[in-house]
C-alpha cells in the first residue's frame, strides 16, 4: 500500500507557469533572472496558503539551475535541480524564525553564510515566518542583510508585514502577495480531480473555493476531507453536508415568506433549519450574506463581487428586481444587530425569531415611513402676486352711475292695505305711496343714519364714564369679592377680605397687601380686578397701585438645632486652641 501525500504537498508546484492566482510575481522573478537582475534580499508578504514559500523554493531551484530554459523556468534534469527535487540541495538553508527568533539563531545563520556554495552560483536562504523574529535578532541580522557576500540571498516569508522593523523592511525587495480568486481555485481543483480520476460536481467545487477565502491549501485540505467522506465522489449535497454550511434555497423561500408577510411559513422554514443543527449565529451571518448579495445584484457595476454556485446567480438576479434597495439595507441593518447582540441573548432561539418576525413586517414599516414622509413634504399651493389695477377716473364715475341705478332698482313698494269697518261694505282702499327718490340719495341717507346713532352711542357712553370715588370705589371691591365667591375661590376670597383697597386720585386705586403670601394672591387675580373696576365706572383709563408691607420678623425666634459648621464655629470660640490645632495640621473639615 502507497503511503498517502496529501494534495497540498503532491500536487505543490515545481515551476513558476504551474503557481496559481499569483502571475504579477512569477513574471517579474522569471525577467529578473533571465536579465541577471536578482537582489540580494527578497520578503514575500500575502494572505496563508497563497505561495509564498512555493515561490521562494521555485526561485532558489531556478537561480542555481544549470541549463535555464529561455522562458526562464529549471531544468528539473540537471544535478542541481534533482538534489532540490530530492531535498538534499546543501545550496538551500531553511530557517523556521517562529521556533527559532532567539540571537543565537540569527548568529549561526549568519555564521553559515561565511562559507561559499560547493555547488552552483548561490546560497539561498529561506527564513520563514520573519515577523517572528525578536528585536534583537533583527538587530543583528541588519547587518548580514544589508552587505551580504555576493553568492548569498535571504528570502523573508511572512503573513504579518506591519510586525517588521522598517531597517528590515528598506534592504528587502517586497512582493506582495494577493488572495487567489474563486475562479482560479475552482480551475486548480478541477485540474486535480481530472488526474485523480475524481467525480466532482462544478458547484460543489465552487462552494470548496468559496469556503478557503482565497487559500489553496486550505481548499485542497477541504476537498482531500471530502473526498474521503464520500469515498471519491463530490457533490454539492455532501458537500454542504460535510462544511455545514447552509443551503440558498432556504434563504430564497424565507425571502418569499417575508415578502408576502407570511410569519408562519417563515418561522417553520426557521425551525427546519434549527433541526438540522444549524446554530442561530451561523443563520444570522448567512441570511447577512444572502442579502448582501442580493444588494450587489441590483447594479450591473459591482456584478463581479458575487461570489456564489453558478447555479443560483439567475435566482440571485431575479429576486434583487423583486426586491426593493431600501428593504435590502434595512433588512442588513436589521440582521446585523441581531448578530451583534446574539452573545447577550439568553434565549437564542427567540432572539432569532424576533429578528425574523422584524424582517417579515419591515415591508409594511417602510411603508408608512414613505407616506409619512410625502406627508411632512406636502406644501401648500403658491398663488402668483398680481399687481395692482390702475383705475382711471372715467371707470370710477361710470361705476357709481351703475350703483346708483341698481339701488333705484331696488326700491320695495308695499300692497297697498284695506281698512274695513264693523258691518260696512269695503271701501276702495287707500293706497300709501313711497315717496320716489331719484338718484343715491336714498344710499346716502341711509349712511347719515348709521353715523348718527353710532354717534350718539358714544355720546352716552361718554356721558357715562365716571371717576373714582371712595363709596363707589368700596362697592365695587365689594361686587369682585362676592364675584370670587361665586367662583368658589375660598382662599382667595379670605386673603382679599384682609387687603385694604383705597382710591389715590380720580384714575387710579391702590391696594394695600401684607406680606408675599397676599402679594401672590393679587398677582394672580389682578387683571380680573382691574377689568372689573373699569367697567364699574365704564373708564379705561382707570389704573391700579399695589402697595406691600412686609410683615415684622419674630422678636423671639424659634429655637433650631445648630448645623455641624455652626457648631464648630462656637467650640473655635470657645476653645480658640482647637482653631489653631486644625490649622497647624492643615485639616479639612467636611461639615
Amino acid at each position: 500500500m502507497d503511503k498517502f501525500i496529501v494534495s497540498a504537498r503532491k500536487y505543490r508546484p515545481q515551476t513558476f507557469d504551474t503557481v496559481v492566482g499569483q502571475s504579477h510575481i512569477t513574471t517579474t522573478l522569471k525577467n529578473a533572472i533571465s536579465h541577471n537582475q536578482l537582489a540580494h534580499a527578497f520578503l514575500f508578504c500575502g494572505p496563508r496558503g497563497v505561495g509564498k514559500t512555493t515561490c521562494a523554493r521555485i526561485l532558489a531551484k531556478t537561480i542555481n539551475c544549470e541549463n535555464l530554459q529561455p522562458n526562464g523556468e529549471a531544468c528539473d534534469q540537471c544535478v542541481s535541480c534533482k538534489t532540490f527535487n530530492e531535498g538534499t540541495s546543501l545550496n538551500i538553508h531553511e530557517l523556521d524564525a517562529a521556533s527559532n527568533n532567539s540571537v543565537d539563531d540569527i548568529r549561526s545563520l549568519i555564521e553559515q553564510v561565511r562559507f561559499a556554495p560547493q555547488m552552483g552560483k548561490y546560497k539561498v536562504y529561506i527564513i520563514d515566518e520573519v515577523h517572528m523574529l525578536s528585536s534583537s535578532a533583527f538587530n543583528a541580522f541588519l547587518k548580514t542583510l544589508e552587505e551580504p557576500p555576493s553568492y548569498a540571498i535571504f528570502i523573508l516569508a511572512t503573513t504579518e508585514k506591519h510586525k517588521i522593523l522598517p531597517t528590515i523592511l528598506s534592504r528587502c525587495q517586497i512582493f506582495d502577495f494577493k488572495r487567489i480568486t474563486t475562479n482560479d481555485t475552482v480551475e486548480h481543483l478541477q485540474e486535480i480531480v481530472d488526474k485523480e480520476e475524481i467525480k466532482a460536481e462544478k458547484p460543489a467545487l465552487q462552494v470548496i473555493a468559496q469556503k478557503s477565502e482565497g487559500c489553496m491549501r486550505d481548499a485542497l485540505s477541504i476537498m482531500d476531507k471530502i473526498v474521503s467522506f464520500t469515498n471519491g465522489e463530490l457533490t454539492y449535497q455532501n458537500t454542504l453536508e460535510h462544511l455545514n454550511i447552509l443551503d440558498a434555497d432556504y434563504f430564497f423561500k424565507l425571502l418569499d415568506a417575508m415578502q408576502q408577510q407570511d410569519l408562519a411559513s417563515a418561522m417553520l422554514l426557521f425551525d427546519d433549519i434549527n433541526r438540522k443543527g444549524f446554530e442561530g449565529d451561523m443563520v444570522l451571518n448567512a441570511m447577512a450574506e444572502f442579502f448582501r448579495n442580493l444588494l450587489v445584484c441590483k447594479d450591473e457595476k459591482v456584478a463581479n463581487l458575487l461570489e456564489v454556485v453558478e447555479s443560483f446567480k439567475e435566482k440571485y438576479v431575479e429576486a434583487a428586481k423583486e426586491t426593493s434597495a431600501s428593504y435590502i439595507i434595512s433588512a442588513l441593518n436589521l440582521l446585523n444587530e441581531a448578530e451583534i447582540n446574539y452573545k447577550q441573548a439568553r434565549n437564542k432561539r427567540l432572539h432569532v425569531e424576533l429578528a425574523l418576525i422584524k424582517l417579515t413586517y419591515l415591508q409594511q414599516a417602510l411603508d408608512l415611513s414613505d407616506k409619512k414622509k410625502v406627508a411632512d413634504k406636502a406644501k401648500p399651493v403658491q398663488f402668483r402676486l398680481l399687481k395692482p389695477v390702475e383705475v382711471k377716473e372715467s371707470n370710477v364715475q361710470s361705476a357709481e352711475s351703475s350703483m346708483q341705478k341698481t339701488a333705484a332698482a331696488k326700491l320695495i313698494i308695499e300692497e297697498p292695505k284695506q281698512t274695513y269697518k264693523t258691518g260696512a261694505k269695503p271701501q276702495t282702499p287707500i293706497v300709501q305711496q313711497q315717496p320716489v327718490v331719484k338718484g343715491n340719495s336714498t344710499v346716502k341717507g341711509g349712511l347719515a343714519k348709521l353715523r348718527q346713532k353710532i354717534a350718539s352711542e358714544n355720546n352716552q357712553q361718554t356721558n357715562q364714564q365716571r371717576d373714582i370715588d371712595s363709596e363707589s370705589l368700596k362697592i365695587a371691591w365689594q361686587e369682585f369679592i362676592l364675584k370670587l365667591k361665586s367662583a368658589q375661590k375660598h382662599s382667595v376670597v379670605s386673603t382679599f377680605e384682609m387687603m385694604e383697597c383705597r382710591m389715590k386720585n380720580a384714575e387710579l386705586f391702590e391696594v394695600i397687601v401684607y406680606g408675599n403670601i397676599q402679594s401672590g394672591f393679587l398677582k394672580q387675580e389682578k387683571t380680573h380686578l382691574l377689568e372689573h373696576i373699569q367697567h364699574f365706572f365704564y373708564n379705561p383709563n382707570i389704573n391700579i397701585h399695589v402697595e406691600l408691607i412686609e410683615e415684622p420678623e419674630d422678636e423671639n425666634p424659634v429655637d433650631r438645632p445648630l448645623s455641624t459648621k455652626e457648631q464648630f464655629m462656637r467650640m473655635a470660640e470657645k476653645y480658640p486652641l482647637v482653631k489653631e490645632l486644625k490649622d497647624k495640621l492643615g485639616l479639612e473639615l467636611d461639615y
